[in-house]
């Protein structure tokens, strides 16, 4: 890593460290941690609205600063999103529409998942499961739905295990990689955005291998 790089990286943590959102997951011990992160993504996955995938980012950073193994990380976060997402599929296809739809708290944005979500499972068919875990509502509520639409649990499997590895791939390197930046890139350009960051990425590291081999 060169030092220009190392700079970057190095402001990118500092401004990490500003979110009072994950200031406290950024100062716990490492066996606290990996339990945070699997019960935080699970929650969130099954269907529940907490903040899942910044746990996944802050325990990134965590990995960034060595106290904890990104590998780790990485595959805890995939198991809880699969395990979570069939919970939610579960709680979907045995009655999820009518929890949705019943009058009380939060009945608007809970009717809001219903007129946006199916409109999107119908376009994309199962590979909503997969592209849904990376926008934010729809990562909530796309397992919901797949049960709502009583989408067959062996397709609803592969494309949920599918989504859940590499959306915790992807957050987790970017995460490891660009802290805070990373969190913004999903907020404000969600997969498009994650696409040309990954790519991008991936075009630097080889262009800096050829230019060291080139060097050599």
């Amino acid at each position: 890593m060169g030092v220009g790089t190392g700079l970057v990286l190095t402001r990118v943590l500092y401004a990490m460290r500003q979110d009072p959102r994950i200031l406290a997951f950024l100062e716990i011990n490492a066996r606290v941690a990996y339990w945070a992160l699997f019960l935080l993504v699970a929650t969130e996955s099954s269907g529940v609205p907490v903040p899942g995938e910044t746990a996944l980012i802050a325990a990134g950073v965590l990995a960034s600063d060595g106290k904890v193994a990104i590998e780790l990380v990485i595959v805890i976060a995939a198991v809880a999103a699969i395990l979570g997402d069939n919970i939610g599929y579960m709680i979907g296809r045995t009655g999820g529409r009518r929890l949705l739809e019943r009058p009380g708290f939060g009945e608007t944005y809970r009717r809001r998942v219903i007129e946006h979500g199916e409109p999107f499972f119908e376009r994309h068919g199962p590979k909503a499961v997969f592209l849904g875990r990376w926008i934010g509502g729809l990562r909530i509520a796309a397992a919901w739905l797949a049960g709502i639409n009583r989408m067959h649990w062996p397709s609803f499997l592969f494309w949920n295990a599918l989504g859940g590895i590499c959306w915790a791939i992807s957050v987790g390197l970017l995460a490891y990689f660009l802290g805070s930046t990373a969190e913004k890139i999903f907020r404000t350009a969600g997969l498009a955005g994650l696409a040309l960051v990954v790519l991008a990425l991936v075009a630097f590291m080889v262009w800096r291998k050829r230019g060291h081999h080139l060097g050599g």
